[in-house]
């Protein structure tokens, strides 16, 4: 069923773009018990599968029901755009435990057999332990599935907001939404989420709205439009068909022969921006050899960069993105 969020007037000024490394590890460990996510995510399911066996992801399995409610207090969106998994963690760990006890007894309701496991009843007996042992599992979970491969996921999650807040500016928000996700309908300062969860209606009344991509989110929409949590959207990342492939291994040979190997293959894995630090991580490459390479194609006019916070993003101009495309014109 549809829900609605009601905009007023502060609202539309209080809307931002946040990224969140405890929600991607989260929606991680979620995506590895449910094959019609594995889609896109198939190459690094393979690739982590061994780390994977020597986890025990049972209890945070017991918070995820596959159709229900999932702890607001986990998925509460991270306080700035670009939060460390560190001030995630740690906002995590300065949960009050009642508050977690009630809302996790809700979720476990909604996973069969979860409230009466030998977890579940503990947590509940004990609500600081739940708080420490959900805490530690999802930090775990955090540095064996997701660290090594942060700065890829950090650089496409960071690609996305770039891009949405451009589109943001050239066509507002009632533009932006439906274009984001096909889920999400607008009109007359209504936003509209078709999702297979409960209807809820809501209006913002100042608070605005936190937009967040996500990788593993895919395919589905997720909002938490539910008081007191803060509404916040979470959509599928634009770019995550490639994200899992070797750009090296992709890059056309005609691209090649015209700027030779590093320089084609920096152009070619450029399909979205990114920094010097995540292309070199994605290529495997030495931060400097990527930064001579972006130089020199942003002098010959096939790049352009622009300042992100604390990051400078490279991406093509049309003429690279002319000459990336169509290899077979060269």
């Amino acid at each position: 069923m549809p829900s609605h969020l009601h905009f007023d007037e502060d609202d539309f000024l209080r809307c931002r773009f946040a990224v969140s490394p405890l929600w991607e590890t989260q929606e991680a460990v979620r995506t590895l018990r449910r094959p019609d996510r594995h889609g896109y995510h198939a190459p690094w399911l393979r690739r982590i599968r061994a780390v994977a066996a020597g986890l025990d992801l049972t209890p945070l399995w017991l918070l995820m029901p596959r159709r229900g409610h999932s702890p607001d207090w986990l998925v509460a969106p991270p306080t700035g755009p670009a939060a460390s998994v560190e001030e995630e963690l740690a906002a995590l760990r300065a949960v009050d435990p009642e508050t977690a006890r009630a809302d996790t007894a809700r979720s476990l309701a909604d996973t069969p057999g979860a409230l009466e496991s030998a977890t579940g009843r503990a947590w509940l007996a004990d609500p600081p332990r739940l708080v420490r042992e959900v805490t530690d599992a999802l930090e775990e979970a955090w540095r064996v599935l997701l660290a090594p491969d942060w700065p890829r996921l950090r650089a496409l999650l960071e690609a996305d907001v770039a891009f949405h807040s451009r589109r943001l500016a050239e066509v507002g928000l009632g533009g932006l939404l439906p274009e984001i996700h096909h889920r999400f309908g607008w009109r007359s300062g209504t936003l509209t989420v078709a999702s297979p969860g409960g209807a809820y209606e809501r209006r913002l009344g100042g608070q605005g709205l936190v937009l967040m991509p996500s990788v593993f989110t895919w395919p589905d929409v997720i909002s938490t439009f539910e008081p007191p949590a803060r509404p916040t959207v979470v959509y599928p990342a634009r770019g995550i068909g490639g994200l899992w492939t070797d750009p090296a291994a992709a890059t056309p040979d005609a691209l090649v022969r015209l700027l030779g190997r590093g320089r084609a293959t920096v152009l070619a894995a450029l399909a979205d921006p990114a920094t010097t630090t995540a292309l070199a991580h994605r290529l495997r490459l030495a931060p400097s050899s990527v930064s001579a390479h972006l130089t020199a194609l942003r002098n010959a006019g096939l790049l352009t960069s622009r300042r992100y916070g604390h990051q400078v993003l490279y991406e093509r101009t049309p003429l690279g993105i002319a000459l990336a495309s169509s290899p077979q014109r060269l």
